[in-house]
């Protein structure tokens, strides 16, 4: 099963799961550094220090992806490294240490796939609303600019926003994540200012004249009615998983059935939330992308109170409903109910059963293969897929989790830092130099 000339083929880390070195060579505090060192937060009680001491070992992380021929490495810049307080000072340190990694991975001729957001917002912004606030959205676009600026001749693909949904609804809403807050007005504010500092961002790339493209990364869950009943709540649910982010960013224009207190919708009131959106917003978060990156891990059956229920097995990440199937089912629904844009898939990966070192992952192997054929499928199909970055390329620090869950498909023993190519390596290792997939 063939995918196109010059499909780019990678896998995914971001900095706090992977980097340490939290306080080193000026870094500011992180709200996942402050999360994490609270007890009852993390599930192992650790922290992502040291992680997979990435700051410190990158030349050999580089290598790595080199001996298994990836094109592309998609990372994140820590916010804090590059702006210790989120405003002010620029720490040219952190500067320098992107610096040597991107000049690395084209040293190695892969394309850095840089992503500006992955959570971890410095801990002094949250101090004055975080995302609750207009502006942290403003803050994130000046933080942008300096990116821009450091790195814009580098012909790379640049994310703005990793999953703007899970920091909205685990980290204002359920509180499971940083910064720990249990507020849905606080979890709608969330979602629209994410989305607003994506467009700002967007806009700031284009007036800086850097090089490459800019999208962003949205994670999407199919979901799949239990019965007739459930037709409705489905429908709700898709609104607020889905057309939430999906119509504001494409469209223009937040769907009018996500947001209220029926079974399946975001139950925080659309006064709430419509006061967070000021004459024009939509127009700059809806600023053309040059693609969308899509995040798939599964999903989810819906019951007529809009409950998701288990309808596929799951993984050891107990949110994780495996069904590869779902990932065409999305690549073409994309394509069927808006605009065409070129689509990239910035993280598909799934845990090992237990939190044991192992380099033995045949389940793994089994997940991207029967993932990556339903990726070749979408494109048969006339979906404009151009890309696929595996979830992860290292076992790391899984947020909440700790390192109870392991989704490399590069084994770390994090006692002594070694690393070890799991068996999923090696199947990417023989996709990307056959650039297919095999149908068995």
């Amino acid at each position: 099963m063939p995918f196109p000339g010059g499909f780019t083929w990678g896998a995914a880390t971001s900095a706090y799961q992977v980097e340490g070195s939290t306080k080193a060579d000026g870094r500011g505090v992180s709200i996942w550094d402050t999360f994490a060192a609270q007890p009852g937060h993390i599930r192992d009680g650790r922290t992502g220090d040291p992680a997979a001491d990435h700051y410190r070992r990158w030349e050999q992380d580089l290598d790595l992806m080199k001996e298994l021929g990836l094109k592309s490495y998609r990372f994140s810049i820590a916010w804090p490294r590059i702006i210790p307080l989120g405003t002010g000072e620029v720490n040219q340190k952190g500067i320098d240490f992107y610096r040597r990694l991107i000049e690395g991975l084209l040293a190695r001729e892969i394309t850095p796939a840089i992503t500006l957001y992955h959570w971890d917002l410095p801990q002094p912004l949250q101090d004055v609303g975080g995302w609750t606030s207009r502006k942290t959205a403003e803050a994130f676009a000046a933080y942008a600019d300096i990116l821009f600026t450091a790195f814009g001749d580098v012909d790379a693909d640049w994310f703005t926003i990793n999953e703007p949904k899970t920091t909205a609804f685990e980290g204002y809403g359920f509180g499971v994540h940083a910064p720990g807050v249990q507020s849905s007005i606080a979890a709608g504010a969330a979602v629209h200012h994410q989305l607003l500092a994506h467009g700002l961002a967007v806009r700031r790339f284009r007036a800086s004249g850097a090089k490459g493209r800019i999208g962003i990364a949205l994670n999407l869950m199919p979901v799949y009615a239990i019965d007739a009943a459930a037709t409705q709540a489905t429908l709700f649910t898709d609104g607020a998983e889905n057309r939430l982010f999906l119509d504001a960013v494409l469209l223009g224009k937040y769907p009018t059935d996500a947001i209220g207190g029926l079974p399946g919708q975001f139950d925080i009131g659309a006064t709430a939330f419509d006061g967070n959106v000021l004459p024009g917003d939509l127009d700059i978060i809806s600023s053309k992308c040059d693609y969308l990156a899509v995040q798939y891990y599964g999903v989810a059956g819906i019951d007529a109170n809009g409950s998701q229920v288990e309808i596929h097995p799951i993984s050891r990440a107990t949110w994780q409903q495996i069904y590869p199937q779902g990932l065409f089912d999305l690549l073409t629904r994309i394509k069927r109910d808006y605009p065409r844009i070129p689509l990239i898939i910035t993280e598909n990966g799934m845990p090992d059963p237990t939190a044991d070192h192992t380099v033995d992952d045949p389940y793994r192997v089994t997940f991207l293969r029967e993932h990556f054929q339903q990726a070749s499928r979408a494109i048969a199909a006339g979906v404009p897929l151009e890309g696929y970055y595996v979830w992860s390329l290292l076992d790391n620090f899984e947020w909440a989790e700790g390192y109870t869950q392991r989704f490399g498909i590069v084994a770390v023993d994090f006692a002594t830092q070694k690393r070890t190519p799991k068996k999923s390596a090696a199947l990417l290792t023989s996709v990307i130099r056959a650039n297919a997939v095999s149908r068995g």
